[in-house]
C-alpha cells in the first residue's frame, strides 16, 4: 500500500494544528436519543418533514425532525387582535411629568340652523364657535358708563326744572342701549365654522357676510395671544394662502385658541385620524344609549 498523498509530517510546522482543526469531521447528533453517530449517513435528506397527520387537528405542536417541535395554528380560527392592557398604553396617555395630554374640546354633532344653510351636502361639519365675550367688552363698558352718566344727568336736570333737556338725556340713553343691543346681537350671529374642506366666518344681521378659505389653500396658520388673551383664553388667528387676495385672513377674539388651532391643523394634515376619532366617539355614544 502506498503512502498517503500530501506533504510529509513536520512537527515544527506552525500551520499543522490549524489544518488538522479545519479538516476535522463534524459530529452528527442522533435525533432519537441525542447521541453522536460519527460519520454515518445523515438522519434525513431534503427538506424537514412535518407530521402531516397533525395539521388537520387544530392548533398545536407538530414534530419537526429539523427543529424538534413546530407550532401549527388552527386554519379555521378567526383572527383575534392582540389584547393591550391599560398599563401598557399608560405612557401614551400621559407625558413624562405624569400630565395627561390635552384634547380638543367636544362639539355638537350637528350644525345650528344659522350655519347649516351655508354647508353643502358632501362636506363634513366639524364645529362652530362664537367669538370670545371680550369681543363685547367695549360696547358693554360704554353702556355701563352711559347708564351712570346719563342717569346722573337726568336727575340733575329734573331738579333744575328743565324738562326738555331731561327728555334729551333719556333719549340719548335709549340710543346708547340700542347700539349696545345691536352689538350683542351681531356678536351672537358671528360664527367661525370649520368643516373637512374649508374654514368660514359668517356675520351680519341685516347684511350677511360669508367669507371662506379652502383648507387645501392654507399655506400657513398661526394664532397670537396678548397677555390679556392668555389670561382670559382668547386669541387672534392669522391664515396665509397662496393667493394674493384673501377673503379671510385675520379672525380676532376666538375662544380656546390652542384647542381650536390643534383641531384645524389636525383637519388639514390628519383627516383620517379625525374620522377615526369621531367614529369611535359615535360608537361609544351608541353603546351607552343601548346600555
Amino acid at each position: 500500500m502506498g503512502s498517503p498523498s500530501g506533504p510529509p509530517f513536520d512537527p515544527d510546522d506552525p500551520d499543522r494544528e490549524r489544518r488538522e482543526r479545519d479538516t476535522e469531521s463534524i459530529p452528527r447528533i442522533d435525533p432519537e436519543d441525542g447521541s453522536g453517530y460519527g460519520s454515518g449517513p445523515p438522519p434525513f435528506e431534503g427538506p424537514a418533514p412535518f407530521d402531516e397527520a397533525r395539521l388537520g387537528d387544530g392548533p398545536g405542536f407538530a414534530d419537526d425532525s429539523r427543529s424538534g417541535r413546530t407550532w401549527i395554528p388552527d386554519p379555521e380560527a378567526e383572527y383575534q387582535p392582540p389584547q393591550i392592557s391599560e398599563d401598557e398604553i399608560a405612557g401614551l396617555r400621559a407625558d413624562a411629568a405624569g400630565m395627561a395630554p390635552r384634547r380638543v374640546l367636544p362639539l355638537e354633532d350637528e350644525p345650528s340652523s344659522l350655519v347649516a344653510r351655508y354647508l353643502f351636502p358632501t362636506e363634513r361639519y366639524r364645529g362652530e364657535w362664537k367669538r370670545h365675550w371680550i369681543h363685547l367688552a367695549t360696547p358693554l363698558l360704554i353702556g355701563v358708563v352711559a347708564t351712570f352718566v346719563l342717569g346722573y344727568l337726568s336727575g340733575f336736570l329734573a331738579g333744575q326744572d328743565v324738562g326738555g333737556l331731561t327728555t334729551v338725556a333719556v333719549l340719548a340713553w335709549f340710543a346708547v342701549m340700542g347700539w349696545v343691543a345691536w352689538r350683542v346681537a351681531d356678536w351672537w350671529y358671528d360664527r367661525f365654522i370649520l368643516t373637512n374642506k374649508r374654514v368660514m366666518v359668517v356675520n351680519g344681521i341685516i347684511t350677511r357676510r360669508v367669507a371662506m378659505m379652502p383648507l387645501v389653500r392654507v399655506t400657513d396658520m398661526k394664532y397670537e395671544q396678548t397677555p390679556a388673551g392668555r389670561a382670559l383664553n382668547y386669541g387672534t388667528f392669522v391664515l396665509e394662502s397662496a393667493g394674493q387676495e384673501q377673503a379671510l385672513r385675520e379672525i380676532k377674539n376666538l375662544p380656546n385658541p390652542n384647542e381650536l388651532y390643534l383641531r384645524v391643523v389636525e383637519e388639514m394634515y390628519e383627516p383620517q385620524a379625525v374620522e377615526a376619532r369621531l367614529g369611535k366617539e359615535a360608537d361609544e355614544a351608541k353603546a351607552d344609549d343601548g346600555a
